[in-house]
């Protein structure tokens, strides 16, 4: 959600801000409904003063036995422009908020400009690719030569899109989501590990800047929940319509949840294997600072992401997105990708978003600050809000398989994961199964 006041006091930066997210200038048409907006809230209450006036000259005149039947008249007529005037503000006040909660977060200064992926701009790259011997399979070979990768079971069930895992892969991404969630709450991960909620209410979902934008992209149940496209939701909503000492922060909360994502926008996309499905496990990040805290933390986050990666030892690249490919909550974000043999590319396993106070705004989440917006005592502020995946838990599964499969199709285990697998040094052969 964005700030009128800010827009008032910066119109030419937030068209800048909206030129970079490819849109066109919107400060004059927006402050044109705030400028009636405050004309008929200012109409109102001079209306209003105005009847309060009269009313008192009526209980004089009728005090001292005069007549008042003129100024009951007038109070009468401004009753009705009283009227009219709150529902034009009121109308008005529904019409700015409504172009505001749509509209895209403003990047930071230092975000690409572009207009699509094609704009990104690669950071690092960490880890060498291996040099296999034979032709890597992609995961959805490995895993069907098992058995223990089942979409047709998963089909009849529930359709396309969902996957069983059996044995081995079954308890390989359990591994995996515990040994993220175990990294992230170690001292040196410093998060606090939370079980959250998988449905919410209009509330929450709106708080993160799901709704109303991305209604579709989300399952509704019909008795008025959503199920969480991601653990975002929930646990940036711990914060929701709060007050917190800055003593209080950074907080820091991560959680592993199913997530259930409809893909309406996905269709023919990624239709092969478990790159892309409508439920899928995720560990999220989720930190709450001050604002001049979350650019350092939005740092930290990315890091601890590629930490997990980095224990596994799959190689990856860490890109900043352009303007024109960032999600709409956030002010600046960054992409990790893990390299996937079977593809021969990288492929997204984490997003780290700072969204600034575009939430916040949302969700009334705010913070005392030791020292007033002047120096002075009391007074409260918006807090920052950052989230990221540490990470995609099918998607790591997926890696791990791609990158450590042998020629007989055998998979060795990362040995970060053994203790975590019962000991297990190798998913066995298909032909040793």
């Amino acid at each position: 959600m964005h700030d009128i006041r800010f827009i008032r006091e910066n119109p030419a930066a937030f068209d800048t801000g909206l030129k970079k997210r490819n849109l066109a200038p919107l400060s004059a048409e927006l402050l044109e409904i705030d400028r009636r907006r405050r004309a008929a809230i200012s109409e109102s209450e001079a209306a209003q003063a105005k009847r309060k006036a009269l009313s008192r000259q009526i209980g004089i005149a009728k005090g001292k036995g005069e007549a008042a039947e003129a100024l009951m008249a007038e109070v009468a007529a401004l009753e009705a422009s009283l009227k009219k005037g709150e529902a034009e503000a009121a109308a008005l006040d529904s019409e700015l908020t409504h172009r505001l909660e749509v509209l895209p977060n403003l990047p930071f200064d230092d975000v690409p400009d572009g207009t699509d992926e094609t704009g990104n701009v690669e950071i690092r790259r960490v880890g060498s690719q291996r040099n296999f011997g034979f032709t890597p399979k992609d995961h959805v070979a490995l895993g069907e030569a098992t058995g223990e990768m089942d979409f047709a079971a998963a089909g009849k069930m529930s359709g396309a899109r969902f996957v069983v895992l059996r044995k081995h892969l079954a308890r390989l991404e359990r591994a995996l989501a515990q040994f993220m969630l175990d990294l992230h709450t170690s001292e040196e991960g410093g998060y606090t590990e939370i079980n959250p909620p998988f449905l919410v209410r209009d509330k929450a979902a709106y708080g993160v800047g799901q709704l109303p934008r991305f209604a579709e992209d989300m399952f509704h149940t019909d008795n008025g929940f959503w199920l969480i496209p991601t653990a975002e939701v929930p646990l940036t909503n711990l914060v929701n319509d709060m007050v917190l000492e800055e003593k209080q922060l950074p907080q820091r909360f991560t959680a592993w949840t199913p997530c259930f994502r409809s893909e309406a926008g996905a269709a023919g996309k990624d239709t092969r294997g478990m790159i892309r499905q409508h439920q899928f496990p995720k560990v999220e990040l989720v930190s709450i600072t001050t604002p001049e805290q979350s650019a350092a933390e939005h740092e930290r986050m990315t890091g601890r992401a590629e930490e997990v990666l980095k224990r596994l030892d799959l190689p990856f690249r860490t890109i900043v997105l352009c303007g024109g490919d960032m999600g709409p909550a956030s002010r600046k974000t960054y992409d990790i990708e893990v390299w996937l043999p079977g593809q021969n590319a990288y492929r997204e396993i984490s997003s780290c978003s700072n969204c600034g106070d575009y939430q916040a705004r949302r969700m009334n989440a705010r913070y005392r600050p030791k020292e007033g917006p002047r120096g002075s005592k009391g007074g409260t502020r918006f807090v920052h809000t950052l989230n990221g995946s540490g990470l995609a838990v099918g998607r790591t599964l997926i890696a791990v398989l791609e990158n450590y499969q042998n020629e007989d199709g055998s998979v060795t285990i990362p040995e970060v994961l053994r203790s975590y697998m019962g000991g297990l040094a190798a998913i066995p052969a298909p032909a040793a199964q």
